[in-house]
């Protein structure tokens, strides 16, 4: 009896031992915690740190996919804003500065304006980013307000009146410094720019699509009076708006749909 007494009570003092060791380690090596949701200083807003993994598949979000021109009635979160800006133009190697869409000699032409309007962007619990245009700080993952106010009645008088820019939420104005790359590649380097526009802008929705978001690429606008409205700088040239909010409804398809597609048109 004796024996199993003194055996307990050593088994019992070993486990207080790692239990307290466990806790010292813990204490002493713990993990950096990732920052709140959203850090405002001044007029900079530090986003949430991207995700790099999601619940729906690349290829579910490639088959729900659609330009989306309505709405309901509800904000973005910051979470969800700032994974599109990165999946837009974030970074993906941390080395080179590399970005999430492919550029003409990582000549990087490419601005983000960022048009909030009111309430229209979730920041924390019953609080919301300033509602304005703010402008995306690539490398800080960050954003800079440039004006303050709710702009999209302007915006969307810049974009011939459309409705859908009116109403989201959020519209990000996606601008080019030519410059960057035809000083590299001479004329030919428009052309690389209006082809990255298209690899940013594809990116934009399928991130949205992935998220239960719905965005549509808005070409049709006056140049300068989107310039204006935003506070582009002189050599920024608007190429898209992309209006974004939680869509009426999202597209969906089936496997046994496409294939009852493809085989229908084998067959003819």
């Amino acid at each position: 009896m004796g024996i199993k007494y003194e055996v307990l009570c050593l088994t019992i003092l070993v486990l207080a031992s790692l239990i307290a060791v466990a806790i010292f380690v813990a204490y002493h090596m713990k993990v950096p915690e990732e920052k709140p949701a959203a850090i405002v200083s001044g007029k900079e807003v530090y986003l949430p740190y991207p995700k790099l993994k999601g619940k729906v598949s690349l290829e579910k979000a490639i088959a729900r996919r659609r330009s989306i021109r309505k709405y309901l009635n509800k904000p973005l979160t910051i979470e969800q804003l700032a994974q599109i800006l990165w999946a837009a133009q974030g970074i993906t190697d941390v080395k080179r500065s590399f970005r999430a869409a492919p550029s003409a000699g990582a000549t990087y032409p490419l601005e983000l304006y960022v048009v909030i309007g009111e309430k229209g962007v979730l920041a924390g619990e019953n609080s919301y980013l300033k509602a304005g245009v703010y402008k995306y700080v690539v490398k800080k993952h960050s954003l800079i307000l440039v004006k303050e106010g709710d702009i999209r009645e302007d915006l969307a008088k810049a974009a011939l009146n459309q409705e859908w820019v009116l109403k989201a939420p959020v519209s990000i104005v996606i601008v080019a410094i030519y410059e960057r790359t035809t000083r590299f590649y001479g004329e030919r380097g428009i052309r690389y720019v209006h082809i990255e526009v298209g690899h940013v802008g594809q990116n934009i929705y399928l991130q949205a699509t992935a998220m239960g978001l719905g965005t549509v690429a808005v070409g049709a606008f006056y140049d300068d009076a989107v310039k204006n409205v935003i506070g582009a700088n002189k050599e920024e040239n608007p190429l898209y708006i992309m209006p974004i909010g939680v869509p009426e409804k999202l597209h969906e398809i089936t496997r046994e749909q496409l294939i009852s597609y493809y085989e229908a048109n084998r067959k003819g």
